[in-house]
């Protein structure tokens, strides 16, 4: 398996809210970064990090801020201060935190009847089931908890149809990905990373992983042309945790006709990308582009619940039969209510549409601070899951603009070292957006602003 050589960089990147600082050599042979914790705005907050770095596992380092309440696309610290949420916990609450109508059907359902384990049948599954698959245009649904047990789902499904369906001999079921995912922390999803701080030090990993890079075609059909036992291919639209990287217009579109062309299935892992985010309920529909099994998570339940499911056709769904896959919380009576009353707030709100035109207004005005200062290397984006990418200038790099960006009230965070990626809520106004682009125009420019009285005076000739 091809892995990255490992990065040698100070703040060097944060995964799913791990900001890594500084770093040392690992006995794993991958090399290991802790994270150096800043020091939050009020002596409460300061109390509430520490309590946490005492009795909790040290695997995240956050920005530092301690939150307490949350409505629509605001947030407050537990010093009463509102913030703009420009990270969504990583496209969770599309819908705006603490959705009135998805938090009723929270309460209604969890007073009544909030988990039979799929032991026995319940009055709610089948109604969310028939809503999702006709929502989508799939046969079936596998309802489960978390992103990575969708994705998780999705490889196993993958495998069975390639033995069952495809006819690939007992245990040589291939599944690639791209250069640069990320999907999860399980042993399986660690297995397709090519990143050394993911999989580093905690070998040995699944077989039957292989990687190509990220939107590259003809990577794909080498592949295919020279392992008949390829089962799929699973890639996210956007990679969203790889710093917002949206591929070649045509490159999903591509690759599923390659698919096609040799018998393998499409995995679209839309955990972070579906769901309105990128302006398009899904963000394969830029590409007219229909998964053969579709991953969903995160806005699934707007926030409130873990909620993911996996759909595909009764060919793939139905290769894994009673008692073969499972979960004692996945399709539990509250996370089906939540999930159906999620869906219907997308539609009924017209949040992709919105997402859409306020994508576009907020790319515009990232544009203009592109072309105002020069640390601004890089826009890019659909919908409102936009990045712009930060040169190092003076001492000042991407995780120095959050800090101080959540000084003056929006709350972002770096990935990757170097890119800052800002996915507001869906419901967001016009008005609050152009704010939200003011605030993050006057944080950057006052580096610049900075940087340029610190220079040193040219001497003037008399």
């Amino acid at each position: 398996m091809r892995r990255c050589a490992a990065a040698a960089a100070r703040r060097l990147r944060g995964f799913e809210g791990v900001e890594l600082l500084a770093e040392q050599p690992s006995t794993s042979g991958s090399t290991r970064q802790y994270a150096v914790a800043a020091q939050a705005s009020s002596s409460t907050q300061q109390s509430f990090i520490e309590r946490e770095n005492k009795y909790g596992a040290h695997n995240y380092a956050p920005i530092p801020v301690v939150l307490n309440k949350a409505e629509g696309c605001f947030v407050w610290d537990v010093d009463n201060k509102r913030y703009y949420d420009f990270l969504s916990a990583y496209s969770a609450t599309n819908q705006g935190h603490n959705h009135p109508k998805i938090v009723q059907a929270l309460i209604d359902q969890v007073q009544t009847l909030s988990l039979t384990s799929r032991a026995f049948y319940n009055d709610v599954l089948g109604q969310y089931e028939e809503y999702i698959t006709k929502l989508f245009g799939y046969d079936k649904v596998l309802p489960m908890n978390t992103g990575v047990e969708g994705g998780e789902t999705a490889c196993k499904l993958a495998r069975r149809w390639g033995y069952d369906v495809k006819g690939v001999p007992k245990n040589q079921a291939v599944i690639l990905f791209a250069e640069n995912n990320f999907w999860g922390r399980t042993l399986a999803a660690i297995s397709s990373s090519t990143d050394p701080e993911s999989y580093g030090g905690f070998g040995p990993y699944m077989p039957g992983f292989e990687i190509i890079p990220y939107n590259d075609l003809a990577a794909l059909e080498s592949k295919l042309k020279s392992n008949p036992n390829i089962v799929a291919f699973m890639v996210e639209p956007i990679q969203g945790e790889a710093g917002v990287v949206v591929p070649d217009e045509g490159y999903l579109r591509g690759a599923h006709a390659l698919l096609k062309e040799h018998q393998a299935l499409l995995i679209g892992d839309e955990v972070q990308t579906g769901l309105a985010r990128t302006g398009r309920m899904l963000a394969c529909d830029w590409e007219g582009v229909r998964p053969d099994i579709l991953v969903l998570g995160k806005a699934l339940s707007g926030g409130i619940y873990p909620v993911s499911a996996v759909l595909a056709d009764d060919e793939v769904m139905l290769t894994i039969g009673r008692g073969q896959h499972g979960s004692t919380y996945g399709g539990n009576p509250v996370a089906a209510r939540v999930a159906k009353a999620a869906l219907e707030v997308l539609v009924e709100e017209q949040l992709v549409q919105n997402s859409d035109k306020l994508g576009k207004l907020l790319r515009q005005q990232l544009r203009g601070l592109q072309q105002d200062s020069e640390r601004v290397t890089a826009v890019r984006g659909k919908g409102l899951l936009n990045a712009i990418v930060i040169k190092e200038q003076g001492g000042v790099n991407a995780y120095d603009v959050c800090m101080k960006l959540k000084e003056s009230g929006l709350l972002a965070k770096p990935t990757h070292g170097d890119i800052i990626r800002f996915a507001p809520a869906l419901t967001m106004k016009q008005g609050q957006i152009m704010e939200c682009a003011d605030i993050i125009h006057k944080v950057v420019t006052s580096f610049d602003d900075s940087l340029t009285a610190d220079a040193p005076k040219q001497a003037v000739s008399a």
